[in-house]
């Protein structure tokens, strides 16, 4: 009968992953499984070679990989206080662009964990931001008149009450 250290020395299968800037990231196919696209291409035998992720930088995929292997650690039955924890550690330092990427791509790999947690992040990001500094981090260009915009205000005034943080110019 093998010692529990004989059994944990045995080789993990690996799954390599392609960046779309040619990084290549070799992955814990127990982590790179969390992935439902990744699951699937594994089931489907095309995790052969190089699974190339055309829609996610480098950058990006390492951040991806580090959220799926602490989730993956806490796969075991854990609290959700323990996850949100987690979460805020995890996003505590990523700009809104990151944040924006990673959503991206939590979408594209299908991580239905990242995305909304990635998605919770960007919506508290913009709470209380008024409509101007939501349009430039979007990068949505104002189309309105300035009496077409005014009519909105009144229509909508709700959404223009206090507690909106002043516009960034």
């Amino acid at each position: 009968m093998a010692s529990p250290q004989e059994n944990d020395s045995k080789p993990k299968t690996t799954i390599t992953l392609r960046s779309n800037d040619g990084e290549i990231f070799e992955v814990p196919e127990t982590v790179a499984v969390l992935s439902v696209t990744i699951k699937n291409m594994v089931e489907d035998g095309c995790a052969g070679g190089i699974i190339p992720l055309e829609e996610v930088d480098a950058e990006t995929l390492s951040w991806v990989i580090t959220y799926l292997k602490k989730h993956a650690a806490l796969l075991d039955p854990s609290s959700e206080t323990e996850k949100d924890e987690l979460d805020a550690e995890f996003f505590s330092d990523k700009e809104f662009n990151s944040l924006l990427a990673i959503v991206n791509a939590a979408n594209y790999l299908n991580i239905k964990e990242l995305q909304d947690a990635s998605t919770k992040q960007i919506a508290n990001f913009i709470r209380n931001k008024g409509v101007p500094t939501v349009r430039k981090l979007f990068g949505v260009e104002n189309d309105y008149t300035p009496e077409e915009e005014e009519a909105l205000r009144r229509e909508h005034q709700w959404a223009h009450e206090d507690g909106v943080e002043p516009d960034e110019d």
